[in-house]
């Protein structure tokens, strides 16, 4: 009877211990997957998404055919976007704010984009408000 229930713990500290190696190995899988979106976003060209697929072999070949033109987005300046690119971006919660919006003045952007069309192309979605 004694040695039926070691053999109970011993199983069960099993299936414990194999429950706790998935769940490790799956956190790992996430934050590497994670790490490479992340990465593979800061490669990503100012451009929208068809003007870029359309350009890419092109530009790689022959970089004077890129049309010119303002670039869809730029690097915000501190917690404002210049004035040819008002509108703001947060790419980590997938929302852009347009000026007058309300919370346009309290976003802090990632990004800014030329006009709401150049941020819907790049996947993101507007504010509500």
């Amino acid at each position: 009877m004694r040695q039926s229930a070691v053999m109970r713990h011993r199983g069960l500290w099993r299936v414990v211990g194999v429950g706790t190696l998935v769940v490790t190995a799956y956190t790992l899988w996430r934050v590497v997957a994670t790490a490479r979106v992340l990465d593979d976003d800061e490669g990503l060209s100012p451009l929208p998404a068809p003007a870029m697929a359309a350009s890419a072999p092109r530009a790689v070949a022959r970089p004077h055919l890129v049309p010119a033109g303002p670039a869809a987005w730029l690097d915000p300046d501190g917690q404002a976007c210049p004035a040819t690119h008002p509108v703001k971006a947060n790419r980590r919660s997938g929302i852009f704010h347009v000026p007058g919006g309300a919370s346009y003045e309290r976003t802090v952007p990632d990004r800014c984009y030329l006009n709401p069309a150049a941020a819907t192309a790049d996947g993101l979605r507007p504010a509500r408000r």
